[in-house]
């Protein structure tokens, strides 16, 4: 039977460079897109489109039986400098839409689910250096506590109905071709905007918030692959640690100014920065590197170089 795809919020962050990526592999009728709202020119002229809401469960159903799916990509998420304005809403969010896809997955209209967590389940009890696989996770952000009930909902689905569920715990995410989403991470794409556009950029998060970080590249690779796996190689059913590079705001200026000598940064904390303290500095990913090959590409330099260039060109064309 051939791979036919659902991807439930494919207009925002990743899913909208994910959607026309699983299209160059999978063929573009074999990939549908949704939403809530229409996205960005490329993803709507890329292929197949439905607006649909991920908290209901019959409309999702609606699509699965419509198009024949095998695969949900479920991306619809309140992230976590939002979440923590909207708390219900987000819950509700991210809880009930990701029910509604186990749930079809159990009843055997699925073959297998996509479902992303976050570095965000980790909180200040969390060893910060080297965050092992398997650790303390006590989330102090409602996105992070809704990503962590979700990797134990994963898990039971697993173990209690044979639910073929994967999932990856992003890092931080930069990419120049969508704009921030509600991240505490965020300041990572902002910057590089302001640099381009030659003004002050005035980081949200003190200079020594060092994170993990990826670029979105390799996300969407780690993506891929983990879903293209034998089901035997995927050994962790909650989620599985994801890690690049990691670094701070001094670091990621310093790589700016070889190309910009003349940007300049400032500080002033917000909100946010109590929840980048709460997340760990780096990540040990070696689970996902010796069950499924896990490998990232991109390093500091390869994301500065790849995002002002292609920035420059986008500002240049509009």
């Amino acid at each position: 039977m051939d791979t036919k795809i659902l991807i439930i919020g494919a207009c925002g962050q990743i899913g909208s460079e994910l959607t026309i990526a699983l299209r160059k592999l999978h063929g573009t009728s074999n990939v549908i897109a949704s939403d809530i709202r229409e996205g960005s020119e490329e993803l709507m002229n890329s292929g197949p489109f439905e607006i649909v809401d991920a908290t209901d469960k019959a409309a999702v159903e609606g699509l699965i039986s419509k198009y024949g799916i095998t695969d949900v990509y479920l991306m619809a998420a309140m992230l976590s400098a939002t979440a923590e304005k909207y708390p219900d809403r987000a819950w509700q969010l991210n809880m009930s839409s990701l029910f509604h896809v186990l749930d079809l997955a159990k009843d055997g209209q699925l073959k297998k689910v996509f479902w992303p967590s976050s570095i965000a389940v980790f909180g200040p009890t969390t060893p910060r250096q080297n965050t092992p696989q398997h650790t303390i996770t006590e989330p102090s952000t409602v996105y992070g506590i809704s990503k962590l009930a979700g990797e134990r909902w994963c898990e039971y689905y697993f173990k209690n109905y044979g639910v073929d569920v994967r999932s990856i715990r992003y890092p931080g995410l930069i990419s120049w071709k969508t704009n921030p989403g509600g991240g505490t991470t965020d300041y990572a794409i902002d910057i590089y905007h302001k640099a381009v556009e030659e003004v002050n950029y005035e980081c949200f998060l003190n200079e020594e918030s060092t994170l993990p970080m990826m670029f979105m590249d390799d996300a969407i690779k780690a993506t891929m692959n983990i879903m293209l796996a034998d089901k035997e190689k995927i050994k962790v059913r909650s989620s599985y640690n994801l890690a690049a590079i990691s670094f701070n705001p001094v670091e990621i200026s310093d790589s700016i100014k070889k190309h910009y000598p003349d940007f300049s940064i400032s500080y002033k904390p917000d909100f946010r920065q109590k929840i980048a303290d709460s997340w760990p500095q780096s990540i040990d990913d070696s689970a996902a590197q010796s069950d499924w090959g896990w490998k990232s590409e991109f390093d500091l330099e390869d994301i500065t170089r790849e995002m002002l260039s292609n920035l420059k060109k986008v500002k240049q064309h509009s």
